[in-house]
């Protein structure tokens, strides 16, 4: 553990140097990567500050109990060792749930895309509520949101919305969110009272950079045409709107909600990129077998991950079988106990295939 620590600790004094160099500070991308890591590496320069001086008070107690010249003293010694003891294993347990390899896209920006799926209208305005709850947790986050492309219904909902969230650990944080998300709720255009299960998909993607997709204009087919459903006075009177598809993978993406043919193709491109670079990353997996058989980890979207009940207000995670009753307060965005336990459940994983 403590060559671990080491090795990290001399890692921090390297990229605060870094920090300090004004070549690094001239160059944004770099810079940024550079803070991105060393907020990364915090809490274990914190935690290892701590490990460090339970392990000095170990070894005075041990010098105390050797010397044995005092024997009242001994005796706290001895007290003392048991209680340093367990909290030196403690600490070298969280220490081992630090250091598992990171994900190197948890530090990224996300494009998040929700979609109504089986319920018809009720599957939309469950869409929407979605969106919200994301929405306020961004927003308790101090994440920014844009909403890259969105089809809304007449009546509040939406058959599909893409929206870009940036900020600190996005993706570490919303990862585990893609994936079926079902609804048992009795719609209000419902008079018999019967409960309806609708659901949505989520899909979380980490935002990719120039460097990461390099895309040819050679291999974009573009279309513009007029903007089509609500908006305001230039829908439907200038070819405002943007489909962009790249011929290679044959993804197709739509984008009509800005008044401007060029931010519509710029908002298309950043959800084409963040597509192909989550293409990419779900091949790499493949081919080198690394998927495991956790739903928390492999983010599957075919599989039903989550009930929000609302006659018993209660929101059942399937992958860790942890249901919390408090349903209001998760909509209205409080989803960091969810968040947590699903996290903490991936590094036990992660920790128990490399024991």
């Amino acid at each position: 553990m403590l060559d671990i620590l080491a090795r990290v600790e001399a890692r921090f004094r390297d990229l605060e140097a870094m920090m300090a160099d004004p070549r690094v500070a001239s160059d944004p991308r770099r810079i940024r990567d550079v803070a991105r890591e060393r907020k990364a590496l915090e809490p274990v320069m914190h935690l290892s500050d701590r490990y460090r001086h339970i392990l000095g008070r170990i070894a005075d107690a041990e010098l105390i109990i050797e010397d044995g010249s005092d024997r009242e003293l001994s005796e706290l010694a001895h007290a003392e060792l048991e209680e340093l003891r367990a909290r030196e294993e403690q600490l070298a347990e969280e220490l081992k749930f630090l250091l598992l390899p990171k994900d190197p896209n948890d530090s990224r920006d996300i494009v998040m895309e929700i979609r109504a799926g089986t319920g018809g209208e009720e599957a939309a305005l469950f869409a929407a509520d979605l969106f919200r709850m994301y929405q306020r947790y961004a927003d308790e986050q101090r994440w920014r949101v844009d909403v890259l492309s969105s089809n809304p219904t007449g009546v509040g909902g939406f058959k599909e919305i893409i929206f870009a969230i940036e900020g600190d650990d996005c993706y570490g944080k919303l990862k585990f969110e893609s994936g079926v998300h079902r609804v048992q709720r009795v719609p209000e255009t419902e008079a018999s009272g019967r409960i309806h299960t609708s659901a949505a998909s989520v899909a979380v993607l980490p935002e990719a950079e120039d460097v990461d997709i390099h895309i040819e204009e050679k291999d974009l087919k573009i279309d513009v045409f007029r903007s089509s459903g609500p908006g305001g006075q230039s829908v439907n009177t200038t070819d405002s709107a943007v489909r962009v598809t790249h011929l290679p993978s044959g993804l197709v993406v739509s984008c009509q909600d800005e008044k401007s043919q060029l931010k519509n193709k710029t908002k298309a491109l950043k959800v084409l990129r963040a597509r192909l670079l989550d293409l990419a990353v779900r091949e790499q997996q493949e081919k080198l077998a690394l998927q495991r058989r956790s739903m928390v980890s492999t983010g599957d979207r075919s599989a039903k991950i989550r009930t929000y009940n609302f006659p018993q207000s209660r929101v059942t995670d399937h992958r860790i079988g942890l249901t919390l009753h408090r349903l209001d307060a998760i909509l209205n965005g409080d989803l960091e106990e969810l968040i947590e336990s699903l996290r903490t459940h991936d590094r036990e994983e992660r920790l128990a295939s490399q024991a």
